[in-house]
């Protein structure tokens, strides 16, 4: 594991990198990790994939240092898309490229997949579906209603992430409590650890709590993102594999079992049993297989 960094204009994201990232013989992999969490997640995939021939780039996405707090303050979900296409640029990247994001990687892997301007040739999504996939609809809607009392109980610190400071100054016991209720029984000391020195003062922890934030405030989106304003919350274009641990206590497991057949053709929907939210960190061997083989078929399609 190696790290390089690479000037995006609003933003520098350093990145972890597993095989040589430019070595354009091998295909691209982009992995963007979610909240509260690092590029370090991806300690388990990214070396299985550069063993299986890809070269891995991993940012530590915007406002989590080593990276940089962008210029223009934004942390809306077309910034975060805007970021991934620039690493594509920037790593030479072609339609061999994959993409894989986890929590808002997810939402930033879902949003790309639904924009007209999408390089990459597979995207994996972990443990937040496309938010289209999730909305009612007339021949299930008795079985969203039964989801949508829990979800709201479990989606409580996005409305805690709304108040002004308090979240900043909570933000060590917030974190462990959320990575032990949506992972129960996974010891997240390392990623604790890991978490700590990327969100090292209040500037990045507002940076991160600032995810939360934008979303409601899309407004104040920066022009240069405006054409992907729309496209987060639009359906795939491209087939997706989505992968949601059975005991995730951020995300009802129950939404993996209702959107299967509203992705686009060729798409895969599995539930990894014994896992949580972080499914790539408590079942590895699993979560790893799973991606190769989605790769490998669509490899021979």
């Amino acid at each position: 594991m190696d790290t390089r960094t690479a000037d995006l204009g609003p933003v520098a994201l350093t990145s972890l990198v597993w095989g040589d990232p430019d070595d354009r013989d091998r295909p691209l992999a982009v992995l963007l990790h979610g909240f509260p969490d690092t590029a370090h997640t991806w300690r388990h995939l990214g070396p299985a994939l550069a063993d299986a021939g890809y070269r891995v780039v991993a940012p530590f996405t915007r406002g989590y240092a080593p990276s940089g707090i962008p210029a223009d303050g934004s942390y809306h979900v077309p910034a975060l898309m805007h970021d991934v296409l620039g690493l594509h640029r920037a790593f030479g990247g072609d339609g061999r490229a994959v993409l894989v994001g986890h929590d808002w990687g997810a939402i930033t892997a879902n949003g790309v997949a639904a924009c007209a301007a999408n390089p990459f040739g597979a995207i994996v999504s972990l443990s937040v579906p496309p938010f289209s996939v999730m909305n009612p609809r007339r021949d299930d809607l008795g079985r969203w209603l039964r989801i949508v009392p829990r979800q709201a109980g479990l989606s409580w610190y996005t409305l805690f992430n709304q108040l002004p400071r308090l979240p900043e100054r909570r933000f060590d016991v917030l974190v462990a409590h959320l990575w032990r209720r949506w992972s129960p029984g996974y010891d997240a000391a390392e990623d604790l650890a890991h978490l700590a020195a990327a969100v090292p003062d209040e500037a990045h922890r507002s940076a991160v709590i600032g995810y939360y934030r934008a979303q409601p405030r899309l407004r104040r989106l920066p022009a240069r993102y405006q054409s992907l304003a729309h496209d987060w919350t639009r359906e795939p274009r491209v087939p997706l594999l989505y992968l949601h641990g059975a005991d995730d206590g951020c995300l009802d497991v129950r939404w993996a079992g209702r959107i299967g057949d509203r992705l686009p053709a060729g798409s895969r929907v599995g539930v990894v049993d014994d896992a949580g939210h972080f499914l790539q960190l408590e079942r590895p061997d699993v979560v790893n297989a799973r991606i190769l083989d989605h790769l490998r078929e669509g490899a021979r399609r």
